[in-house]
């Protein structure tokens, strides 16, 4: 059983987490890494001593050099969790993403979900975790350990940055279509009440993920924020709500948004759109319709009697937009775990709609091609039972040499395509004035 070196070091004066695992992440020590924050909280996990990957034909556990792949039994995501209990470290911790296809794993038609990975999850070679004024350092080697705490005592600073904003306009024309016949449908049929479609922008030049984060994260006001590279995907993202959080103690908690209008104008408009939020009905619609599923799926996997709602209707501001949102609580049932919770609330009610299984379809036919992360989960999971799931929103995804933003709008009978256009815009403008170009390699 593998265990941990480890070490405190107190921060240098100027020493700002964000800056501090913009830095690490810069450091060239880790091939592929994944940082997540939460509340104010900053993890760095880098490098991979074990993995584990899911496809939609099976599962692969790597430790170190031993490597496994066994078919995909009928719960999927309790065999992440068996697998991740087998890693050889004592205390582990797995960092990683989910795609929003892992869902159709659980329907009768997973071959919705494609044939690129769904999950990937690693048990990182060193993790620092910033607390306060001091980091927490852990790793498998002495050498690695060091040149972490070195890094880590220098000064902290960073080059200003000269961010290329994004034009989020529909310049295809295609969305207000296919919200239309979403609509039509909604009203014409019974079996669904609200579906979450989005559109991609792409973002046609190289980026800088760390500088991009860096840069988004002094602007925005997220729930979690993230940035990784890991499984080939590279996202930065600011995320407005989590889709699981689980306590080692078992306290469970759910936080779905929905219900949207801009924000950033300044004091007595921003406050204007706040009081319109709050008085539309087709915006309490949508979400007292999200927060009665989300009550629905804690109670599959809660104690009975334990689910309960709070802060109904709170607004959340979030970066450029304000959201109503509330949160749901519940203690993990005897015999569940955090895995059967992420596997009852995902995907978010707010990125898919009601009911879950008609909305997947609409999705899939409506959007075309696959999702991938965006309105997928990045997450932390740890061998004590603890998870904590934020929802990929608000982000940047480069992948397969492809650079773009994504954002959605839940649409219901009420909605009009014109809207749920502009609530997309909305949304983008939480991270395209931010996108940082990548600068060219020097030439030698």
């Amino acid at each position: 059983m593998l265990r941990y070196l480890s070490a405190e070091t107190e921060l240098p004066a100027d020493g700002d987490p964000l800056l501090l695992v913009a830095k690490l992440a810069e450091s060239g020590l880790f091939d592929q890494y994944v940082v997540y924050e939460r509340e104010g909280d900053y993890c760095f996990a880098g490098g991979a001593l074990g993995e584990v990957v899911v496809g939609r034909s099976g599962i692969r556990r790597r430790w170190l050099s031993e490597e496994i792949v066994e078919p995909l039994g009928p719960h999927p995501l309790r065999q992440v969790g068996e697998k991740l209990a087998e890693m050889g470290a004592e205390g582990w911790n797995a960092h990683g993403w989910m795609a929003f296809e892992f869902s159709h794993l659980y329907t009768d038609r997973p071959d919705r979900a494609g044939d690129a990975d769904l999950l990937h999850l690693a048990v990182p070679h060193t993790e620092v975790r910033f607390r306060q004024e001091h980091a927490e350092v852990r790793g498998a080697d002495r050498e690695t350990l060091n040149a972490v705490l070195e890094l880590l005592a220098e000064p902290v600073s960073r080059t200003p940055v000269a961010p290329r904003p994004i034009e989020v306009a529909d310049v295809s024309g295609r969305y207000p279509e296919i919200v239309a016949r979403a609509i039509e449908e909604i009203r014409s049929g019974t079996d669904l009440q609200k579906v979450i479609l989005s559109r991609s922008v792409p973002v046609p030049f190289p980026v800088d993920f760390v500088a991009t984060y860096v840069h988004g994260r002094t602007h925005n006001t997220p729930a979690r924020s993230f940035l990784l590279r890991l499984g080939g995907r590279h996202v930065a993202g600011f995320s407005p709500e989590t889709v699981a959080e689980v306590s080692a103690d078992g306290e469970v908690v759910t936080q779905p948004l929905a219900g949207t209008r801009a924000r950033g104008f300044g004091g007595a408009e921003d406050e204007r759109l706040r009081a319109e939020l709050l008085a539309d009905p087709k915006e309490i619609s949508e979400h007292v319709l999200s927060v009665k599923l989300a009550e629905e799926e804690m109670g599959t996997v809660c104690r009975p009697g334990t689910v309960s709602v709070r802060d109904l209707l709170s607004v959340r501001r979030r970066g450029s937009v304000q959201h109503l949102g509330s949160s749901v609580h519940g203690l993990l049932a005897d015999g569940a775990t955090a895995w059967d919770v992420l596997r009852a609330v995902f995907p978010a009610v707010t990125a898919s709609g009601i009911p879950k299984l008609p909305a997947y379809e609409r999705i899939t036919r409506l959007e075309g091609g696959h999702r991938g992360i965006y309105s997928g989960a990045v997450l932390q999971a740890s061998s004590d039972g603890s998870l904590d799931a934020a929802l990929v929103l608000r982000s940047v995804f480069e992948e397969d040499g492809r650079t773009w933003l994504r954002a959605g709008a839940g649409i219901l009978a009420g909605s009009t395509p014109a809207r749920e256009l502009e609530e997309t815009c909305e949304k983008l403008r939480s991270v395209a004035p931010y996108v940082v170009p990548a600068q060219p390699a020097a030439r030698g």
